[in-house]
């Protein structure tokens, strides 16, 4: 599969909804369809680079680095619906362009260096969280005569699981993407959405060891919070690797195979 023929199946919902302050959102699924293929453009006219962006930022980065693309994707694509959160770790990425949500907006236009109004947002919104899985070890990996992929490698053949992560339990509305490298480049595989989470689909909240480096406090989302997602499924790269693999993972048979 060429990087630039990268095509997806859609679920046949023609909405999302998420929850504001005061009323349910639909978004139909056609603007996040433009969003995805947005994403994917980019990537490619980054990956035309003389410089090797994807090796610069390393695997640590390049989960946020590929939520955050989606984030800008989306607001380009939708911008009347959307403002991204000014502050990285504000609450939710995508914030609610509603009646009142634009007003919201417009006062703090000149203020938006004051985190507080941001996290939360008013009128909530959006947000977004990447995940490229989980591999065993470099040394459980060795003795079944593999390797751990290196940056640009797929990670489909040797991928065991995946989660997403929040800083805080209260996540919601969220928006989960699972990538994976095609062709050395790093594609998003699939996009989930969910606006039924709760705090028992996160984990009890990880907080750093003490002298413990710039670590932050994390809570890990639960296999039932994964199923939650995997179940309300957007799209999906038209692969059946990956297709096999999350119904596999999620012990059912949801995402129909190509």
């Amino acid at each position: 599969m060429k990087a630039n023929k990268i095509s997806y199946s859609f679920k046949s919902d023609r909405y999302i909804h998420y929850t504001t302050d005061r009323e349910q959102i639909a978004l139909e699924v056609d603007k996040i369809r433009e969003a995805l293929h947005f994403t994917n453009k980019t990537i490619s006219k980054i990956a035309n680079f003389e410089v090797d962006i994807f090796n610069v930022l390393g695997m640590r980065n390049l989960s946020a680095f590929i939520g955050e693309l989606f984030v800008a994707s989306m607001v380009k694509t939708n911008g009347s619906y959307f403002r991204k959160n000014p502050h990285q770790d504000g609450y939710p990425d995508l914030l609610a362009m509603t009646k009142v949500g634009k007003k919201e907006w417009e006062r703090l236009i000149n203020n938006l260096q004051d985190k507080k109004p941001f996290s939360p947002f008013k009128t909530g919104g959006i947000e977004i969280k990447a995940t490229c899985g989980s591999v065993p070890t470099p040394k459980q990996l060795q003795n079944k005569g593999l390797k751990k992929p290196e940056i640009g490698e797929s990670r489909i053949k040797v991928v065991r699981g995946y989660d997403w992560k929040s800083h805080h339990r209260e996540t919601n509305n969220l928006m989960g993407i699972f990538w994976d490298f095609i062709n050395g480049s790093p594609r998003i595989i699939a996009l989930f959405y969910c606006q039924e989470l709760s705090k028992e689909d996160w984990g009890k909240i990880i907080k750093p060891k003490e002298s413990g480096g710039r670590t932050t406090s994390v809570s890990i989302m639960t296999r039932v919070g994964v199923h939650k997602m995997y179940k309300n499924w957007i799209a999906v790269i038209k692969d059946n690797r990956y297709i096999d693999f999350l119904n596999l993972y999620n012990k059912d048979n949801i995402i129909p195979q190509v």
